[in-house]
Parts: structure tokens; C-alpha cells; sequence
């Protein structure tokens, strides 16, 4: 179980990074439903898309040793738990985005406590 988990956290973290590389490439025309937005909001999602990069990146790193790395492990699920509480924050603000991120701000909120949950599992299995 703990390889299967280390292989989706791996294909997890390459996808971030392919999103990310998308938004330093292509700005805020990569967002599906985004209207044209003036330089500043360019830069803005240029400038996170580099991070969103590390985070994919951290997450393949994490993924090669993830009972080694557990702790940074979880602690890049919580942050992007946070991105899924960050949507919420911004749909009571402004209203609900396109419907493609009202299902990622599922997965966001979703997906970090089942990794989790199958981490737990899978040292658990390894242990007995």
C-alpha cells in the first residue's frame, strides 16, 4: 500500500507542477472561465504558479521516501487543504467560481485527509 501511495503522491506532485508550468507560460489564460485580466493579476499567477511548482516538486521529493518524509508529507496535504478552505473563503466573498473549481475545491478538501488516512494505514500494515 505504502508504494501505491508513494506512486500517486508522485503523479500528484507532477501534475502540480504541469498546472503550474501552464499559469508561468500562458498567465491567467491557462484558468478555464478567467476573463482578461491587467499585468498585475499577470504576475500575481505567474508569481504563485512558482509556488504551486515547488509544491509539486516538494511533493515528488516526499514521495521517493514517504515514511521518511511523512511529516512534510502531511504538513504539503494541510497546505493544500488550505487552498480547498482558500475557494470557500472566496465564493462567500465574491461568489462560486466556474464549476471546474468548485469541484477542485472538493478535491482539495477531500484528498489531503484521505491521503492521510491511507499513510496512517499503510505504516500500520508495514508495522505488523
Amino acid at each position: 500500500m505504502l508504494r501505491a501511495l508513494s506512486l500517486f503522491a508522485a503523479l500528484f506532485g507532477a501534475v502540480c507542477m504541469v498546472i503550474a508550468l501552464a499559469h508561468i507560460a500562458l498567465g491567467p489564460v491557462a484558468i478555464p472561465g478567467s476573463v482578461p485580466v491587467n499585468a498585475t493579476m499577470d504576475s500575481e499567477d505567474r508569481f504563485y504558479a512558482t509556488l504551486f511548482l515547488g509544491f509539486g516538486a516538494a511533493m515528488i521529493w516526499c514521495s521517493r521516501a514517504l515514511e521518511q518524509r511523512r511529516d512534510l508529507f502531511g504538513a504539503l496535504l494541510l497546505i493544500f487543504f488550505l487552498g480547498g478552505i482558500a475557494r470557500i473563503v472566496s465564493a462567500l466573498a465574491v461568489g462560486p467560481p466556474d464549476t471546474l473549481f468548485i469541484v477542485l475545491g472538493g478535491v482539495e478538501l477531500l484528498l489531503p485527509p484521505i491521503l492521510w488516512i491511507l499513510l496512517r494505514r499503510a505504516r500500520a500494515q508495514a508495522a505488523s
